[in-house]
Order: C-alpha cells, then sequence, then structure tokens
C-alpha cells in the first residue's frame, strides 16, 4: 500500500543500521505507524533528519508492507515547540505514553486532535499538570476506556468527597483511610468535576489527580511501566537531597 502526504506527529526515532532511522509517528487515519528511514544520516540529508525529530509535525510519503512502512519522503509542516526542562520532560511523556498505547493500524482521529491540542499547549507554556492531565483523560477516551469522570457509578461526583479511580468502573468514593492513606492520595470531587467539565481546578485539587489518573494508566500499560515516571521519581530523589534543585515536572 502507498501512502501519500499522510499528517502525522514523531512520537519516537533511533538510529538503525549505519545510515538510517526506525520512526514511530502517529496518525489519524492509520493510527501509530512505523517507518524505516533509509540512509538519511548523510551530510546531505539535515532537512530529513530534523523533520523526523519528535514532537515535530511532518506529512510524509511511504510503501507499507508488512509491519513497517519504508519512507519515500517527509516533510515538515511547522517548527516544533522549543523545550527546555520540565516542558520535555513532559513531552518525553506524552509521546511515550502514547507510543506505548496507540495500536499500529488503527485509525484514532480524535487522538491525534488530541495530541495536536496537548502539543500546542506545551510550546505556549500552559501548566504542564493540566495539559497531562487533560491528554491521559482524551487518551483513554480515544482509545475506547473513556470514563464517567462527574458520576460514581448512578450517584454525581460530590466536590467535597475524595475518590479513587477504578480502571473499569470510574470514579469510586473513598470513605475512610482504613490505615492506609487511601483518602490521602484520592482525587478530589472537584478535580473530577474539572475534568469532566474540562476546566481547570485549583492548584491542590489538580495535584490530586496525579497518582489516581497513573494508576488507570499502569492498569492499561501492564506490568512494565514508562521510563518518564522512572525518569521522575530519579528527580524526586536528587530533590529530597537537594531541596533547592527539586523539580515540579508532573507526570
Amino acid at each position: 500500500m502507498r501512502l501519500m502526504g499522510v499528517p502525522a506527529f514523531v512520537l519516537h526515532t533511533r538510529p538503525w543500521r549505519e545510515t538510517s532511522l526506525l520512526v514511530e509517528v502517529l496518525t489519524a487515519d492509520y493510527g501509530r505507524v512505523g517507518l524505516v528511514a533509509r540512509g538519511v544520516q548523510g551530510p546531505k540529508r539535515h532537512v530529513l533528519r530534523a523533520a523526523l525529530q519528535p514532537l515535530q509535525w511532518i506529512r510524509f510519503d511511504a510503501v507499507h508492507r508488512g509491519e513497517l512502512a519504508r519512507l519515500t519522503g517527509a516533510e515538515a509542516q511547522d517548527a516544533a515547540p522549543r523545550l527546555a526542562g520540565e516542558a520535555m520532560l513532559a513531552a518525553f511523556y506524552l509521546n511515550e505514553l502514547t507510543l506505548r498505547l496507540a495500536l499500529r493500524g488503527d485509525p484514532q482521529h480524535e487522538l491525534f486532535d488530541a495530541y495536536a491540542r496537548a502539543r500546542e499547549r506545551l510550546g505556549e507554556g500552559a501548566s504542564l499538570a493540566w495539559t497531562l492531565r487533560r491528554y491521559e483523560r482524551d487518551l483513554i477516551e480515544a482509545l475506547g476506556f473513556g470514563l464517567d469522570w462527574a458520576h460514581a457509578g448512578e450517584v454525581p461526583v460530590d466536590p467535597a468527597a475524595r475518590y479513587r479511580i477504578d480502571p473499569e468502573q470510574g470514579p469510586q468514593r473513598v470513605l475512610s483511610d482504613r490505615g492506609h492513606g487511601e483518602r490521602r492520595h484520592a482525587a478530589t470531587g472537584r478535580a473530577l468535576l474539572g475534568l469532566a467539565s474540562d476546566v481547570q481546578p485549583e492548584t491542590d485539587d489538580l495535584a490530586s489527580l496525579r497518582r489516581p489518573m497513573r494508576e488507570v494508566l499502569a492498569y492499561h500499560l501492564g506490568p512494565r511501566g514508562l521510563q518518564s515516571w522512572e525518569m521522575l521519581a530519579d528527580l524526586a530523589r536528587v530533590g529530597r537531597e537537594r531541596p533547592s534543585g527539586a523539580s515540579g515536572a508532573d507526570s
């Protein structure tokens, strides 16, 4: 099958053999696509290599046979956001999460649009935590695992209550800690209602979504976690040892 002028976002690129690259992209019509870009390491292929960097929006041509497609051309459609520090870590997380959960060959129009919105927000310097929580919500929805964030079963979420998030059933009210700190690590009702209505919660409420959302994603990811989670844990350890250097990255 010949693919012509397909819009895509580059998720991951790694060297292959001496002069080639293996590239993973997200498309609307074909879902995640693996590309083999041959002979791109030469001095005259700088423009093509630049177009194949993670976070870049491109249009590509390829010949698709088997699991991987052979790239025949690619052109950048804009300048990818120039990120550093915590925003760069957030982009790495965004790409890794998408790479792990998006399926090959499965149309992903909603996910493609959600990725485009998240990418734009990263470039604008919007709240990293809110950008990531919205994308996690949209990714779960696009992949067919969407939850009703505004209800715990048949009962509307109480803004003043706390909730854990069951990966299949959605919010479940936490009535007591039972000695395990369950309430402390649960999402606030205000945060869930903000997620449901796409209105950014207050800082403390927004922070309460991080751990429950990670648990939902871990359920879908399976036993192998994300490298970005490990990187964040390493940064947190450094922050505890040297408080002045603590990182606020929130993935």
